[in-house]
């Protein structure tokens, strides 16, 4: 007959391994070669000699099935099935949870172990994925009268985790600027070439992202002046990136642009020593 009500759709339904019948009332349990412990002698199905025996004619104590007599050798078990509890908890196959059986927000913060490694490109659009920062703990000078970009020591390296990423450059350059009307600037260079290449035709007049002017040499003695950067790139790329910061002085005479010192470079107590830093974090896209 048609089963009356909802079908069951889930459960445990097993053929254990067969028996074979000697002068015993006990029998182990097995499936595939292992004992096997069913939940109770309820969820057995037992046939003997072509009977089905009655669950009140068992017992089950862990994986051994004690029938209700004696059997002997001249006695055949047909088969011992188990039928799970339907609407019990099992455990899932590996791999048969899909997307679709976890409910929206299911999935919630006290669920995630503190030290999940979650991959930079699942935490969505503009958030920070990593953070590097490089520090000039040293002194670092040029001569004025150049008219190239030179590199400083003060550089950070990052390697992007997408394409879509953008990198934030954030930085603090401490220095001062030689002589009287000395003129000198930064600039940061990412694999030493100009991500923000001012598109003037005049050579003289590269972008350079901080610009400074002195027309007191007493004030570049004793005083270090302090530069911001606040630069967003766009690279494309999941190689590794290094910006390093660049310095040039414009000026006929030999004056001298210094990284985190006075430029009379005396250790007492009206001269500063400070640290320059860049920051490069990396944005989600």
């Amino acid at each position: 007959m048609p089963f009356i009500g909802n079908q069951p759709t889930s459960g445990r339904f097993l053929e254990l391994d067969s028996l074979t019948a000697s002068a015993t009332d006990d029998y182990t349990l097995q499936l595939n070669g292992a004992n096997f412990s069913p939940e109770s002698v309820n969820n057995l199905l037992v046939s003997i000699n072509g009977v089905i025996q009655g669950s009140s004619t068992m017992s089950l104590n862990g994986a051994v099935l004690t029938v209700g007599a004696t059997l002997s050798s001249s006695d055949t078990i047909d088969f011992v099935r188990v039928f799970g509890n339907v609407g019990t908890v099992s455990t899932p196959t590996d791999g048969s949870v899909t997307a679709n059986k976890i409910g929206t927000g299911a999935i919630t913060n006290a669920k995630i172990a503190d030290n999940a490694g979650i991959a930079g490109s699942k935490l969505g659009t503009d958030a920070v994925l990593q953070v590097k920062q490089g520090i000039l703990r040293t002194t670092w000078s040029q001569t004025s009268g150049t008219t190239t970009w030179d590199d400083t020591p003060l550089s950070v390296v990052i390697t992007p985790q997408s394409t879509n990423s953008k990198i934030l450059i954030t930085g603090m350059i401490c220095f001062s600027l030689g002589g009287t009307q000395n003129h000198g600037g930064f600039k940061v260079v990412r694999n030493g070439q100009d991500f923000l290449l001012n598109t003037s035709s005049n050579t003289n007049r590269q972008l350079g992202h901080i610009h400074y002017y002195t027309d007191n040499a007493f004030d570049s003695n004793y005083q270090i002046q302090n530069g911001a950067l606040n630069l967003l790139d766009e690279p494309s790329s999941t190689s590794e990136l290094t910006y390093k910061l660049q310095a040039r002085t414009k000026h006929n005479a030999p004056y001298t642009m210094q990284l985190n010192q006075v430029t009379s470079d005396s250790d007492n107590a009206y001269n500063g020593f400070t640290v320059s830093t860049l920051t490069a974090m990396e944005i989600g896209g």
